[in-house]
């Protein structure tokens, strides 16, 4: 971790040639889960030429490099940098809720770069509380946390969410998800649903999470504007109350993830083993 956090304060420009070399070896050499992209792709965008998957696909690339070095700044990046470089279009929709003391369900997605998306997103809550599955490595682990909760945001594991949820109810906070991933793990509940032309498993846990503690859904969308600067936006998708077994917010979070990553194809996470499992 000394050493990631002292590689860290290379300036980013520095960090973006870094960037340049990795996609031309990920992409070229390595051929980093290429295969497994171009399924994804294929049967994501079934009206697109070949041509036009190849320039997704190669920007996809470019995306996942900088994400990379991006993620490694995030260990020492000073707040007024954050700031400049994720604008939130209308923080005010959050700052009324949080006026009103009202807690929120916040529904993000792998959209680059959801690591910064995060991190400046616990600037404008009094408490910011995020989902994450515990990875394997601890280094991996370590690093992941560090930056995700430099600014104060509150990690709660993934099979802790039911418990922590009722220990912190009373406190006025945003509860941040990234779900659109493959929920793989033997004890995740799925939902069903339509996604990109195909059959698609969530987690079922969104919606039981709404169910359980009845607080109004946001979803916060990101979209990279030029090279280290994005633009982030709320909405709101779902309000209580929400009967019990019924998870139409599921639905609406996958249309609404479906939209940002037909806006922008490039920016979603295809390198991920999205549909390992269909129905």
């Amino acid at each position: 971790m000394f050493f990631l956090k002292l590689l860290s304060r290379t300036p980013l420009p520095v960090l973006y040639l870094f960037s340049d070399f990795l996609f031309l070896v990920s992409y070229y050499l390595v051929r980093y889960r290429l295969k497994l992209v171009r399924k994804n792709l294929g049967n994501s965008f079934p009206e697109k030429t070949g041509k036009e998957l190849r320039s997704i696909e190669k920007q996809f690339y470019r995306n996942l490099c900088d994400y990379a070095v991006e993620t490694l700044k995030l260990l020492t990046i000073s707040k007024e940098d954050l700031q400049r470089r994720v604008r939130f279009s209308n923080p005010e929709l959050v700052k009324t809720l949080m006026d009103q003391d009202q807690p929120v369900i916040v529904l993000a997605s792998h959209q680059f770069n959801w690591e910064w998306l995060l991190a400046a997103g616990s600037f404008y809550y009094p408490v910011l509380d995020f989902v994450y599955q515990e990875q394997s490595s601890k280094l991996f682990n370590d690093f992941s946390l560090a930056g995700r909760t430099r600014f104060g945001a509150y990690p709660i594991k993934q099979h802790h969410v039911a418990r922590e949820s009722i220990a912190r109810k009373g406190i006025t906070r945003g509860i941040a998800l990234v779900a659109d991933q493959f929920p793989g793990k033997g004890r995740d509940k799925r939902y069903w649903t339509t996604f990109l032309h195909q059959q698609t498993a969530f987690y079922q846990a969104i919606g039981q999470l709404a169910v359980r503690l009845q607080y109004p859904i946001l979803y916060m969308a990101i979209r990279k504007k030029k090279r280290g600067f994005y633009e982030a936006e709320y909405f709101m998708i779902d309000n209580p109350p929400y009967e019990r077994d019924a998870y139409q917010m599921v639905d609406i979070y996958a249309k609404a993830t479906e939209k940002i990553i037909q806006e922008n194809p490039a920016g979603w996470l295809w390198s991920h083993n999205r549909w390992k499992d269909r129905k």
